[in-house]
């Protein structure tokens, strides 16, 4: 617990299931923008339980723990701070009515709702911070149907699902997370971008062009939005309603391959990198590891130590121009393997901290990102403890490029906040990944005004939004 002991306030039963609910009162109401706890009283859960059936009204204590757990576990900042909240119940939903029935009862007795996927995001977006229920959304799976450059799902249905039904038309997703496994709704309302970002951009780059999304309201009704009105509730952490189902885009499929290549210096790998995202047809992904990260991860023998990788998945045409650009840069292409695709898909973005945390679990991340990275990158890497870098490359606002991570030993968190702001003067941009709130990533007016159409009584997921006057 981080912040006093939990105080019993009421016990009950659901069926012959027993009920005891705890209020987590000094650990919640110090947080900011928490007005007030807002616990799953016994009539709520009552009447959830003769909707859906008992056994989809969670009350088992070591499965609402980790259905209140996400990645957050690799910040060792939000490892300390984030309280050790329990949701009172999880509730399993298997379709948009049971959804919007439990959204209903939660307006009506003012119980917190938050929406899960599948747990796979990495800044607390999954913790209940004001206790209440746990929604776990990814009952409502399946693909609705798919058309000319985009498909139609539910909300829990994975990316390796969608990938598949795509494939079965002559297409594939324009972008998906790194963690295949993830839930259309769960990366929708916490991710960003991935595998197909240097062609495709990220998810608020005309990816989603149709969301269905419930708000928590007496009687709720689904909201429709177009590509524009979408914007304002991806990545917006569930607080602006639940989504239902969206429809995200398909471009056409191609035969992919991956590319292991390593260098004796970490500019030629980025520069045999910049070299190879003018490719045509451009790569699906591309990561960089210096050496030192290299070691630490161990990965594969096409990655040997001591050398910097560069890791490219390829469209096979372009196999031989991709290698002729690794050779003019100094380079050595290790493995060319159309069966290793989905292991560079692992190796990009924040699968390269959970592999390095696992390694050392002393490791902390940082997101960064700017032209200054790799011009700056041997700076860069001085300005914390066993600097780390990895790069991922994607298309912002038209232009390809390299993004990436910043990983380094934690010793505390003053150290990484004086880091971060000498990583600032170098010129490069850092997304503090190591907050639970909202505004991280750019203006959050569109969200916040859709949070108080939507959630009048600030029910959804509490303690995600800068506090305002709802």
């Amino acid at each position: 617990m981080n912040g006093g002991l939990p105080i019993r306030v009421g016990a009950s039963r659901i069926g012959n299931v027993p009920l005891t609910r705890r209020r987590y009162g000094p650990c919640i109401v110090t947080l900011p923008c928490l007005p007030a706890l807002r616990v799953a009283d016994e009539r709520f859960l009552d009447l959830v339980a003769e909707r859906l059936g008992t056994e989809r009204v969670v009350l088992d204590l070591a499965r609402r723990r980790d259905a209140s757990r996400d990645h957050s576990w690799l910040s060792p900042v939000l490892s300390a701070k984030l309280p050790d909240v329990v949701a009172d119940a999880v509730v399993l939903v298997r379709e948009p009515e049971e959804l919007a029935f439990v959204l209903a009862e939660a307006y009506a007795h003012d119980v917190a709702v938050t929406p899960r996927g599948k747990g796979t995001g990495n800044y607390g977006q999954a913790v209940p911070l004001a206790g209440g229920v746990v929604v776990d959304t990814t009952g409502i799976s399946g693909v609705l149907d798919i058309q000319d450059g985009s498909i139609h799902a539910r909300t829990g249905t994975s990316f390796t699902r969608l990938e598949t039904a795509a494939r079965t038309t002559g297409q594939e997703l324009a972008i998906f997370p790194s963690t295949v496994s993830s839930a259309l709704g769960g990366f929708l309302a916490g991710g960003a971008g991935g595998t197909g970002s240097i062609e495709n951009g990220f998810a608020w780059e005309g990816y989603v062009s149709d969301l269905e999304l419930l708000p928590c309201w007496d009687v709720p009704e689904p909201l429709r939005t177009d590509a524009v009105g979408a914007l304002a509730h991806l990545h917006a952490y569930g607080t602006t309603g639940c989504f239902a189902s969206a429809r995200v885009a398909l471009v056409p499929a191609r035969q992919w391959t991956a590319l292991f290549a390593s260098f004796a210096h970490f500019d030629a790998a980025v520069a045999a990198g910049h070299e190879l995202l003018r490719l045509d047809p451009a790569p699906r992904n591309a990561s960089i590891d210096d050496a030192d990260l290299v070691a630490l991860l161990g990965a594969h023998p096409a990655m040997p130590a001591r050398r910097d990788s560069l890791r490219v998945t390829l469209d096979e045409s372009t196999v031989t121009a991709a290698s002729g650009a690794v050779a003019r840069h100094g380079g050595t292409v290790e493995l060319v393997s159309a069966q290793l695709t989905a292991m560079l898909v692992s190796l990009s973005f924040n699968h390269v901290t959970l592999r390095a945390k696992r390694a050392n679990p002393s490791i902390c991340h940082l997101q960064v990102g700017g032209p200054a990275l790799v011009e700056h990158h041997e700076a860069l890497r001085a300005t914390l403890p066993g600097g780390l870098l990895h790069l991922d490359a994607y298309m912002l606002a038209g232009a390809r490029g390299f993004g990436g991570l910043y990983l380094s030993r934690f010793v505390d968190e003053s150290t990484l906040r004086a880091g971060m702001r000498e990583i600032e003067e170098l010129g490069v941009r850092v997304v503090d990944a190591h907050t639970w709130m909202l505004g991280a990533h750019g203006d959050l007016s569109a969200t916040m005004h859709a949070a108080r159409a939507n959630d009048p009584k600030g029910l959804l997921n509490p303690g995600k939004l800068p506090r305002d006057d709802r």
